[in-house]
């Protein structure tokens, strides 16, 4: 077998490594004419500025420039370059050679009459020297021609070469691999189509002929097997069905539990997902609370025992899944995971009942908030304006139980007044969760509500998720207040409401173009600012009233945000 192996891929290794080397010749071949080519261009460019600086120095003469001396110092670095004195190697032609060397020692007859008096005389040597400067340059050209000549004949002999070894190599492939690989093919299509029977008849002693007899025993075995194949193709796909039945139950279940608020028909529709199961024949889930057992059933129960899976969230124990069953046995796993479900969507269920009694008590709290900063004081405030009006009448003072009795009319008035308020206030922020759609709506009622043509604009981008709910109660409440004093006492015709955020601050202004008034005078009866004061403090911000009389008048809230 190792004999074999060697008539093929030995043979092709030698070939593959025949035209590695001819490559790697090739490469060399280039890198040398490439190295040595390097400067030529460099070389032919400097010889050639020989003639631009040999005709420079004569006009220098002529025109007596004061670069004179530069220029032939620039001219000698250019004649003795490095890279002109790379020339002088084995490799260059001596004609080359010899063409520089002359230019050496013509410079060197040349350069004491330029630096002496008589440089004049350089002028009738200048297109003689000019004349050898071009056979070197010409030179230069022939010898850089020769090597890329020499490359050129390089290049061909070792193409040919290597096309020699392809060629050689496609008719050794076509002959040793291409024919048996080709009857290789028409076996696989045979036994693709179920064709077991199929022999091949390749009688080399190389790898393909190995490989020949390799398949001959490989599709007898597969006939061998393949009779036992749709048995185990059959238990296959039963499994998968039952797969795809099994997630077809938990996605069902999965979806009961992606609702906002969980109610006895979703776990009841779980159990049925349950129930129609492979085997499953009733189910039940038990709900065990302190005192109280809670339970729902589906299926037809039978007198056999009932199996049970507890219910557990964290190794609390919320109730327990029962079913009964007839053969074959359900998937444990999957009665299970139901279980896992359930235990989910009762602790969500508890977690949202929990929830809805913590808004109604911050709803409660809010509102016991309000009534007694409001309500609460004026009827504290009216018990005792009461017993002073019971002591003017029992003094018979009626003059003072006339004022008094005035007094607790204006302010039951007062107090009225604020309630409908409170009342309107709560309608919008407790029915309107949303601070964009309660402030529109806030503000929709007032303009309703009021006699004059008074434009309000709203500028609002706050988000309500950014606010508490208790704050957004404040800031309507406050907003409210200012909208109205601005439209009742101001007679304001423009009213401009801007909320905005800006990193962790919430700027609310109110800008109208009122009358305005003094704001160092303060006013009796009158206590929208200290309320509204007072409910900027409760926010931990700072409100700002700005107004002059007949310019109008600018309420501003500055409070942090708090999470």
């Amino acid at each position: 077998m190792r004999r074999a192996q060697v008539s093929v891929t030995k043979t092709l290794a030698r070939a593959m490594v025949i035209i590695l080397l001819l490559s790697v010749v090739s490469t060399l071949i280039t890198l040398v004419s490439l190295y040595s080519n390097l400067d030529d261009a460099e070389a032919i460019n400097i010889a050639g500025s020989l003639r631009m600086q040999s005709y420079r120095l004569a006009f220098d003469i002529e025109t007596q420039s004061t670069l004179f001396y530069d220029h032939i110092v620039s001219y000698e670095r250019s004649l003795n370059s490095p890279t002109l004195r790379a020339i002088e190697s084995w490799v260059t032609p001596d004609s080359l050679i010899e063409n520089y060397q002359h230019l050496l020692d013509r410079w060197e007859k040349l350069q004491p009459a330029l630096l002496s008096e008589n440089k004049f005389s350089y002028l009738d040597e200048v297109a003689a020297y000019v004349n050898q400067i071009d056979i070197f340059v010409y030179e230069l050209q022939k010898f850089s021609q020769l090597k890329l000549q020499i490359l050129s004949l390089a290049y061909g002999l070792v193409f040919i070469l290597i096309l020699a070894v392809v060629l050689y190599v496609i008719y050794f492939s076509q002959k040793k691999i291409v024919k048996p690989l080709r009857q290789l093919m028409v076996a696989s299509k045979e036994v693709q189509s179920g064709n077991f029977s199929f022999k091949l008849k390749i009688k080399s002693q190389n790898e393909l002929g190995v490989l020949a007899g390799a398949f001959n025993g490989m599709s007898t075995e597969l006939e061998r097997y393949y009779s036992n194949l749709e048995n185990k193709i059959a238990e296959k796909t039963h499994r998968l069905e039952h797969a795809k039945n099994s997630l077809e139950v938990l996605y069902g279940c999965q979806q009961e539990l992606s609702i906002s608020h969980l109610v006895e028909q979703n776990f009841k529709n779980i159990l049925n997902y349950l129930q129609a199961t492979e085997g499953i024949t009733a189910v039940r889930l038990i709900v065990e609370e302190s005192n109280a057992e809670w339970h729902l059933q589906v299926g037809n129960a039978c007198q056999s025992d009932w199996h049970s899976e507890p219910l557990k969230i964290d190794d609390e124990l919320m109730g327990r899944l029962e079913w009964q069953f007839t053969l074959p046995c359900p998937d444990q796993e999957l009665i299970s995971n139901v279980a896992n479900i359930l235990a989910r969507g009762l602790y969500y269920n508890n977690a949202q009942k929990q929830n809805q009694q913590l808004l109604l008590m911050e709803e409660r709290a809010t509102i016991a908030r309000e009534l007694h900063d409001s309500i609460a004081q004026s009827l504290s405030y009216l018990k005792i304006q009461t017993t002073l009006l019971n002591r003017s009448i029992a003094k018979k003072n009626m003059d003072q139980a006339a004022e008094t009795a005035k007094e607790i009319d204006t302010q039951l008035s007062a107090t009225y007044t604020q309630l409908r308020e409170l009342l309107s206030t709560f309608r919008l922020t407790i029915g309107k969760a949303n601070l964009g759609e309660a402030l529109q709506e806030l503000l929709k009622t007032l303009e309703e509500q009021t006699e004059t043509d008074t434009e309000i604009i709203l500028d609002n981008t706050l988000a309500s998720i950014s606010l508490r709910a208790n704050h957004q109660v404040h800031v309507i409440q406050l907003i409210r207040e200012a909208v109205l004093n601005a439209i009742k006492h101001a007679g304001a015709t423009t009213i401009k409401i801007n909320c905005h955020q800006q990193d962790r601050t919430v700027n609310i202004s109110i800008v109208d173009n009122g009358k305005g008034f003094c704001t160092s005078v303060e006013k009796l009866n009158h206590y929208g600012l200290t309320i509204m004061s007072e409910r900027a403090d409760r926010l931990n911000g700072n409100l700002e009233v700005i107004s002059n009389p007949g310019e109008g008048c600018t309420v501003q809230l500055l409070f942090p945000l708090q999470m």
